[in-house]
């Protein structure tokens, strides 16, 4: 899990930086920075979209995943379980700056469709770039995250190291049994939701896109190659 190790080393050396020069860095240079990022992702998402070699299968596992993410309330879900803890551990005004630093970033970095989607990546094909283009945009948010909230914000990347390196050591475990296309159109849907990070960075729609409730679609292609490669057999002229 090479990629997730370059991750923390990103998180720690923004962290660094954020303490070193808190009082040169201002909230102008942030949203530079944050849309020169949007568009690099939205240009790796675009990037693994493309490499679908069928394009029903990405429609399909979109449409019926947001559906269930939907459902089940993915995002919401994620936010509340993350204002409990901080309620939790953050006792009113008067808490811990550490404590808030370390919890804020701890569910930023390991809480997202990037961090889920990069992580399967990593394990099953063993590319690492949507990690990396996401421990830089972690790093350039621990910057400013340091600054406002202190040394915690440093701490976070313990727990990032676990997250993210245990679903890429789960999916590395699970992909030598899962079909060349499956992993293909797994990564295609991944793309989706990497672009539709890329729109929420770039404030390019008018509601965010909660692309946490979108997160069962990753996993759809499982069920779908064998269901379509099934119906092409029993009625070829669906195929």
């Amino acid at each position: 899990m090479p990629a997730t190790v370059i991750n923390v080393i990103l998180v720690l050396a923004g962290s660094a930086a954020g303490l070193l020069f808190k009082n040169l860095i201002s909230g102008r240079l942030t949203c530079v920075l944050t849309h020169a990022l949007g568009l690099c992702v939205l240009g790796v998402g675009i990037g693994y979209l493309t490499g679908t070699a069928d394009m029903l299968c990405v429609i399909v596992c979109m449409v019926i995943g947001s559906i269930l993410g939907s459902a089940i309330d993915i995002e919401r879900r994620l936010e509340g379980a993350g204002e409990l803890l901080r309620s939790k551990l953050v006792k009113g005004e008067g808490g811990s700056r550490f404590t808030e630093g370390f919890v804020t970033a701890s569910l930023l970095f390991c809480v997202g469709a990037m961090a889920i989607t990069g992580s399967i990546e990593a394990g099953l094909n063993h590319n690492y770039e949507i990690i990396i283009s996401k421990g830089v945009i972690d790093g350039v948010t621990a910057v400013s995250f340091a600054a406002a909230m202190g040394a915690g914000v440093a701490f976070s990347a313990l727990p990032l190291l676990l997250y993210q390196g245990g679903i890429t050591l789960l999916a590395g475990w699970v992909g030598p049994y899962l079909p060349q296309a499956v992993v293909t159109e797994m990564s295609a849907v991944g793309g989706a939701l990497i672009i539709a990070i890329a729109i929420n960075m770039l404030s390019l729609g008018r509601e965010k896109i909660k692309a946490g409730n979108m997160l069962p679609a990753i996993f759809l292609p499982i069920l779908y190659i064998p269901a379509a490669g099934y119906i092409a057999g029993a009625f070829p002229f669906f195929s």
